[in-house]
Formats: structure tokens, C-alpha cells, sequence
């Protein structure tokens, strides 16, 4: 698999888990705004030219995305919440 496209992947998934986790909460803090512009994110990476992306680009997204999934640990760990995903994801 062509190196471009392992990052757009890996970038799509950080994307993914946040509009996921989002999902998975937005009836506390009913931020429809905030998931419509991870929404439009997504598109946008599907348009990116990954010729002008390198490891570390894609290093910096993946530990901004971890970041802020630290962030949202309490809200799961607290027990007012279920897991993001059911299911394994595969």
C-alpha cells in the first residue's frame, strides 16, 4: 500500500474516533456545531493532496487526537457512559 495513502487512512481514523466519541455524547453537551465541522473535516482530507503530508503531520494529528481523548476519559470512566463502539471494530 502506497505511503500516502497509509496516511490518509490514519488520519481518517483520528477523524473518525472523534466524531464517534462525539456521537456517542452529544445528547450532554448537544454541540451539533462542533460535530458538523468535524463532518466537513473528513470531506476535506478526502481532498487533500497527501503528496504535500509527511510522517510527522500525520504523528502531530494522531497525538492531538489522543489529547483529547484523555480529555474526554473522565466522562467514560465515570460510568454515565457506555463504550463508543458496541461491537470490536474492525
Amino acid at each position: 500500500m502506497e505511503q500516502r495513502h497509509k496516511y490518509r487512512l490514519r488520519v481518517e481514523m483520528c477523524i473518525g474516533t472523534i466524531i464517534d466519541v462525539h456521537k456517542r455524547i452529544q445528547f450532554s453537551f448537544e454541540n451539533e456545531k462542533l460535530l458538523s465541522q468535524f463532518e466537513q473535516l473528513r470531506r476535506a482530507v478526502n481532498n487533500m493532496d497527501m503528496t504535500q503530508v509527511c510522517e510527522r503531520d500525520v504523528v502531530l494529528v494522531e497525538q492531538a487526537t489522543n489529547a483529547l481523548l484523555c480529555e474526554f476519559r473522565p466522562v467514560f470512566e465515570n460510568g454515565d457512559y457506555g463504550p463508543v463502539y458496541e461491537l470490536p471494530s474492525h
